[in-house]
């Protein structure tokens, strides 16, 4: 039974991604190339796990993620099976690494996307995918990481999104 604060934590993490895929779909630049933007909604989702790991259920990214994929015509699952793994890594690590200072946070964000961007390019190459230029994929992970910091600060602003105490981790882990 999902408490109040969980579910309106629940309904914020999905309008948000909601958001975020709309910008996706803006077309902002008609015909021009460019420089691959950051994945937000993986920024926004390991910031959420990281903070508030008892607002999001891993079926809910899963869901959100699936959506994603079917929206944007990419390969159905695939993605979304790696965020799942990632961000319930990261949801496992939660109480280690909750007192770390945030540049350990971003280190440890930065590694952890870039090993699901290393096996997300695997599987595409295993599966014979149609795999975008490595120099492609490099700045994609790049402008990621640095979006990482931007993404929490306007979580925190805008949503009043912050890390979680222990005394909250503990009343929820009892809770379960």
């Amino acid at each position: 039974m999902m408490n109040r604060r969980t579910l309106i934590g629940t309904a914020l993490f999905c309008g948000a991604m909601a958001f975020l895929l709309f910008l996706r779909l803006l077309p902002l630049s008609a015909g021009t190339v460019r420089l691959p933007g950051p994945d937000l909604g993986l920024c926004l989702t390991l910031a959420w796990v990281l903070r508030r790991p008892d607002q999001i259920a891993a079926p809910v990214i899963a869901l959100v993620f699936v959506v994603q994929d079917i929206i944007l015509f990419n390969p159905l699952g695939l993605w979304p099976a790696i965020v799942l793994i990632g961000s319930e890594a990261a949801r496992l690590r939660d109480g280690r690494w909750r007192d770390a200072p945030f540049m350990v946070e971003w280190l440890r964000i930065a590694i952890l996307i870039g090993l699901m961007m290393l096996g997300y390019r695997v599987l595409q190459v295993l599966f014979m995918m149609p795999v975008p230029a490595l120099g492609q994929a490099i700045l994609h992970f790049i402008a990621t990481v640095v979006a990482y910091p931007p993404v929490v600060l306007a979580a925190r602003a805008l949503v009043g999104l912050r890390r979680i105490t222990p005394a909250e981790a503990e009343q929820t882990r009892f809770a379960r």
